[in-house]
């Protein structure tokens, strides 16, 4: 039977192995405080430096071009840890509403070496310039202080308009006599209906299906159609998708290109094949992470999408070419809603034989723990000290690696983890860090915290 208890550690003086900050430093304790438990174990000294994530960005600034009233476009950029432990997304602050963050779903943690997609969407409201700031909360050591946006509201037409997306296309290298495919959407953007008589493509290996002409187009109704290249022999070709209607832009053209290639296609695997996500607590964030390995050529990568809204793809910038013999990294984000068990098909389309890789995904979603570990320590005796990181690890026969978990420099000495799961085990330490923003290592260590399975 759990009962409630209280472990802690008497202060001691400080040791030869204590954490320090430069010279002056002494050391502290921690104790832990289990609301609903005695028992804890084993208390050992460490004086390890932390490690620390960096965060940081593939561009400052995104611009949107020119979006209709009342439509909107979304853009993404590439958020990297290159720093050597996890860090946590906590907090996306845009400064105008008419952008507005599509993803990942926050809080969002990046493991060390790996990276996930900002999803910033654009709706404006009426015609003119619009700006905006991204501010980004985490526990990096290092980040960028914001990201620029900027966008052109265009006063939406009058009558039908037709637009197209993407409204371009570049196939990239395709080997003869192979296929590679590309959907696009047709949306009237206007306030009438669109009389659609005429859909064709021009290029030497370039054609269109899924569409049937004459159509109709209400007002914001939208219809999908698929272009493909086909090359027939090595060479850049260019061509066209154009679309005829009574639209006031009544000649609606998408720019198409592609190279064929008359070497042997090359093959893409993925590593796993079957990703595991694991447990994730519903409403937060988890990441995975895989590789795709080209061979035989290099293999150009146009696409990769899920067929689950609650995993999602990022880590690589498309299109991408990936040499023959090497390999390229991605990560998969599972954000579970709901509580039970949760899998996926990741496609990556490209221009290897066959041009469809997939790879399995799995998760479980979890409801959020019913219990909290609360921890104390001793105030450090260190001159200037601003406060205190709390770190956690896992814990099996011996901690794993630790993880900041506080999205904040923590001011006093106590601290309340709600993060943890039902039935597992923790490590924790903490460090003290001054008005210079140095850290002291660890304090002394309270391993194997075991959290009740109910």
């Amino acid at each position: 039977m759990w009962e409630k208890g209280h472990v802690s550690m008497p202060s001691a003086p400080a040791r030869r192995n204590a954490p320090h900050l430069g010279k002056a430093a002494s050391a502290f304790f921690l104790l832990l405080s289990l609301a609903f438990w005695t028992g804890c174990q084993g208390v050992s000294a460490g004086n390890t430096t932390p490690p620390s994530g960096s965060l940081s960005l593939g561009d400052l600034s995104l611009s949107f071009g020119n979006v209709t009233a009342g439509n909107s476009e979304t853009l993404s950029v590439t958020a990297s840890n290159t720093g050597n432990a996890v860090i946590t997304i906590s907090f996306v602050t845009i400064s105008s509403k008419y952008f507005s963050l599509m993803s990942p779903s926050l809080p969002a943690t990046i493991a060390a070496g790996q990276s996930t997609t900002l999803g910033v969407k654009f709706t404006p409201n009426a015609a003119g310039t619009f700006t905006a700031t991204v501010a980004i909360t985490s526990d990096a050591s290092s980040a960028p202080t914001n990201l620029s946006l900027s966008g052109t509201g265009v006063a939406a037409a009058t009558g039908g308009q037709l637009s197209a997306t993407p409204d371009t296309k570049a196939f990239g290298d395709v080997a003869v006599g192979t296929t590679q495919s590309q959907t696009v959407t047709l949306t009237n953007t206007g306030t009438s209906s669109v009389d659609i008589s005429q859909a064709a493509a021009s290029g030497v290996g370039f054609g269109i299906s899924g569409i049937t002409v004459p159509m109709t187009l209400n007002a914001s109704q939208s219809t999908t159609f698929t272009m493909s290249f086909t090359p027939q022999a090595g060479g850049t070709v260019t061509g066209n998708v154009t679309i005829i209607s009574n639209a006031s832009n009544s000649n609606l053209t998408i720019p198409l290109s592609g190279v064929g290639t008359t070497g042997a296609a090359g093959t893409l695997a993925v590593t796993p094949t079957t990703l595991p996500l694991g447990s994730v607590v519903d409403g937060t964030s988890g990441t995975a992470s895989g590789s795709l390995t080209a061979s035989g050529a290099d293999v150009t990568v146009t696409a990769a999408s899920t067929n689950n809204s609650v995993f999602s793809v990022g880590g690589l910038s498309l299109p991408v070419t990936i040499p023959a013999g090497q390999s390229a990294s991605f990560t998969v984000t599972f954000s579970p809603q709901t509580s039970g068990a949760a899998s996926a098909t990741l496609t990556f389309t490209s221009n290897a034989q066959p041009a469809a890789t997939t790879e399995s995904l799995t998760g479980t979603g979890t409801p959020a723990s019913t219990h909290t570990v609360s921890l104390s320590w001793n105030a450090s005796s260190s001159p200037g000290i601003s406060g205190y990181n709390i770190y956690r690890a896992p814990y099996t026969s011996s901690c794993g690696s630790y993880g900041k978990i506080n999205t904040a420099l923590n001011t006093s000495t106590l601290y309340t983890d709600s993060g943890v799961a039902d039935g597992s085990s923790y490590c924790y330490a903490a460090t003290a860090v001054n008005s210079s923003n140095e850290e002291s290592g660890y304090s002394n260590i309270v391993s194997n915290v075991k959290i009740p399975a109910n």
